[in-house]
């Protein structure tokens, strides 16, 4: 890989921006549209909640929670009483559904949250929660669709499951042919030196344990379409 920046969140120059704040990898553009072309003949409107994501939008989320100024939900999505866990301990409940700065798979903008804004009410707003993607939520049967045709345009979901790492998330998809190219490219050497940069909070925790995240919050997803 010519641009080392991009695999970790340090360039967007490959992205192509769909909307002021929505953008994809400039490969992944063409695919994604005939993803949403064949969802709209079936009856469905596809939509893109959060696309490519920088290292520094990554890190505000990270240290807005670290601070307790975002909740921080567990694997029932309840919050997290931080007050009773220790530095090493609040990382892990962070990691459950959100990525540490550098490791998150948006920094590629291979991988996007779909939405359906017509299938929400007036009254509902997109929350980004597992309930909304299971049986009675308002994109289960979109949910459904994507399981069964999603792959036909080099889709899949790397969390369709909880694997003891990050928590199952029904709404995310990942361009496979160019995510796992990504993927094999991780240098942990190189992404401490990113974060020893960075103002990240709880650090020298994070690069004390950069092993075990590594092994159980990056690798350990859902590593083929057909699995």
């Amino acid at each position: 890989m010519k641009d080392k920046a991009l695999l970790y969140g340090m360039s967007d120059q490959a992205i192509t921006w769909l909307s002021t704040h929505v953008g994809l990898h400039n490969q992944v553009v063409a695919h994604w549209q005939a993803l949403c072309e064949s969802a709209k003949d079936s009856g469905f409107d596809l939509a893109i909640a959060s696309g490519y994501r920088s290292f520094e939008r990554q890190l505000t989320i990270w240290n807005r929670k670290v601070s307790g100024e975002l909740a921080i939900k567990d694997l029932n999505n309840h919050n997290v009483d931080t007050s009773l866990l220790d530095e090493a301990a609040l990382i892990e409940a962070i990691l459950t559904f959100s990525a540490l700065p550098g490791t998150s798979r948006h920094h590629w903008g291979t991988d996007l949250d779909f939405y359906s804004p017509s299938l929400l009410t007036t009254e509902q707003t997109l929350q980004l929660e597992p309930w909304e993607y299971q049986q009675g939520g308002p994109f289960y049967q979109l949910t459904l669709w994507l399981q069964e045709n999603c792959q036909r345009f080099g889709f899949y979901f790397p969390y369709d499951q909880y694997r003891g790492g990050i928590a199952a998330e029904p709404w995310h998809l990942s361009y496979f042919p160019l995510a796992e190219k990504y993927q094999q490219q991780y240098q942990q050497t190189e992404l401490r030196q990113y974060l020893l940069q960075s103002k990240l909070s709880a650090k020298q925790t994070v690069i004390q344990h950069l092993d075990n995240i590594l092994s159980r919050y990056v690798f350990n997803i859902g590593t083929t379409p057909h699995e």
